[in-house]
């Protein structure tokens, strides 16, 4: 089921603690605050944790998959704004999941900047309360998951900030595969865009901006070149699929989430 059940949680938010000395940054559209701590981006301190009611939770496991079941609305993390060039993601290895920056070397990752893109080309984030199985191969890529949650691209006018959540809405995705694994990226639109009435799947996503699903894809295929390796395929040789297949992802990748969570092998993972 893609509504949250009454999981039992190996280390209860009732006794987890995490120091919450900075001022909260509270998001309208959401009851969640994120918190920075360690340096800014690009320090290799920086981390965003969340917290509810002045109580840490999850970014990954205490948000909501659904932000409205009967709408199909879901809660999308927004780790990395649109224009920028920092990889922020979710740590799904320390306690409470906070966002950090990616790292190679010792040293925190950038994207590239490739002709004609700037930075991550949409506000770039995560579905909750999602995994990609590493021991799942999927029928239609032939490819097992890459151990992350869904990737979210949110297509909107506004600038998201890092940490904030919104309500957003399934357009489609495309399907990456990443050094042989499965990595989905489902293209959504914030439900309070202005556009976001008329832009309700992946036929009225190319009316009103065109371009913008093939220059994902040329993104995608090629960000990873600039560290000298090579272009990046794709399942569907690259074409979007509907909302109904992103929908079905999504709630398949749910059931991944909570088989992990039920699981007593946590493989490195912090639950």
């Amino acid at each position: 089921m893609l509504a949250r059940n009454a999981l039992t949680r190996q280390h209860s938010l009732s006794i987890r603690r995490v120091a919450l000395s900075a001022t909260p940054i509270r998001f309208r559209h959401s009851s969640v605050a994120a918190t920075q701590h360690g340096g800014p981006v690009g320090n290799p301190s920086h981390r965003v944790y969340f917290s509810r009611d002045n109580v840490p939770i999850s970014p990954w496991h205490d948000i909501p998959l659904l932000a409205n079941s009967s709408t199909r609305e879901y809660n999308m993390v927004c780790e990395i704004p649109r224009w920028s060039n920092a990889k922020l993601e979710i740590d799904t290895t320390t306690p409470f999941n906070p966002i950090k920056q990616d790292s190679k070397n010792n040293r925190p990752r950038y994207v590239a900047d490739i002709f004609p893109y700037k930075g991550y080309i949409w506000n770039y984030g995560a579905f909750p309360q999602t995994f990609e199985d590493p021991n799942h191969t999927d029928k239609d890529t032939g490819c097992v998951g890459d151990s992350d949650p869904v990737d979210v691209i949110e297509v909107g006018q506004a600038i998201s900030a890092e940490g904030s959540v919104h309500r957003v809405k399934v357009l489609g995705l495309v399907a990456l595969i990443d050094d042989g694994e499965t990595d989905w990226k489902v293209l959504a639109i914030r439900s309070d865009d202005p556009m976001a009435d008329r832009i309700q799947d992946i036929k009225s996503l190319e009316t009103y901006m065109p371009g913008l699903v093939g220059a994902t894809v040329d993104w995608f295929s090629k960000y990873k070149v600039p560290d000298g390796k090579p272009l990046n395929s794709w399942a569907f040789d690259g074409r979007a699929k509907d909302a109904d297949y992103a929908h079905s992802v999504i709630a398949a990748t749910h059931d991944a989430w909570s088989r992990l969570i039920h699981s007593d092998k946590e493989a490195g993972f912090a639950l």
